[in-house]
């Protein structure tokens, strides 16, 4: 009874702490994330439906939305190539430089996106190193749905490889080596293999660096000329008509990328919801 009644009075404040902790995290999600979200919602519907509905359907907010779209359509797909082979190269091989490409995959989270469009303004912009020779052949990379790409690339390069790297590391290479013993070539090794046991880091890369595409604004500014109608995406199209003063356009639009946000997140509660035991298995330290 007396050793009982020691431990009671340790029990409460882990349990005071435990609830503050709690309530803080939960008051800062409210202030800092749910609150801003739900403020774009109601500001885009806030003269109706009808007037949400027209801001929309403007052909420059459609050029925007097909845009980005597009932009991203080809963006990820080289990024699904590269996290693969980075991955595979950082995760199987052991070589000079290892330590270098590891930081320069890195380098897009440490550069401001800002920088990385003056980069590419610098380097196939008018006044660039590549610049005269595009411009005598004609070629428009700068100002254009290929630098947006370019630079679309860029600030979302890491995203695939940085889910595969830690999951490839911590499951070896032991099965891939039994195939290979077994007489299976490098591709049927990677399909039957590889790519079972990576699939679902490899959906979270791909959700992740979609969700980024879509939504890059620093970069795209700068590399796009924000020509109307051509090559503005959807951040820059609210920019652009919130500078304008039409406020349920901009929130209008704002509300379909954070809609494509909370589809994105909606996917990936819904999978862990359905494969939770896969996902455990095939995460890193899974077993």
């Amino acid at each position: 009874m007396t050793s009982r009644l020691r431990r009671r009075p340790l029990g409460w404040p882990r349990r005071l702490a435990r609830l503050v902790l709690i309530v803080l995290a939960l008051v800062f999600l409210l202030l800092f994330l749910v609150l801003p979200l739900t403020t774009v919602f109601i500001e885009a519907f806030r003269q109706g439906v009808g007037a949400f509905v027209e801001a929309i359907r403007q052909p420059e907010a459609l050029s925007a939305m097909r845009l980005t779209l597009l932009v991203a359509t080809i963006a990820v797909p080289l990024n699904v190539v590269f996290g693969v082979a980075a991955a595979w190269a950082m995760t199987r091989f052991q070589f000079r430089g290892k330590a270098f490409l590891g930081a320069l995959i890195d380098l897009p989270f440490s550069v401001s996106p800002v920088i990385s469009g003056l980069i590419y303004v610098l380097m196939f912009g008018a006044q660039g190193w590549f610049g005269p020779w595009l411009e005598r052949h004609d070629i428009k990379i700068i100002f254009a749905v290929p630098g947006l790409v370019l630079a679309t690339v860029f600030i979302t390069l890491p995203f695939v490889a940085r889910e595969l790297i830690p999951l490839m590391e911590s499951q070896g290479s032991e099965e891939e080596e039994a195939a290979r013993v077994l007489g299976a070539s490098g591709w049927q090794m990677f399909f039957r293999v590889t790519l079972p046991n990576i699939r679902w880091a490899l959906l979270y890369g791909v959700l992740l660096c979609n969700a980024r595409a879509m939504g890059e604004f620093g970069a795209v500014s700068v590399v796009s000329g924000h020509i109307r109608g051509l090559t503005t995406t959807m951040p820059l199209e609210v920019e652009m008509r919130y500078n304008e003063y039409d406020y349920v356009g901009a929130f209008a639009v704002a509300s379909l990328l954070a809609l494509l946000a909370l589809l994105t997140l909606g996917i990936k509660t819904l999978m862990e919801w359905r494969y939770g035991d896969e996902l455990a298995t095939h995460a890193p330290g899974g077993h």
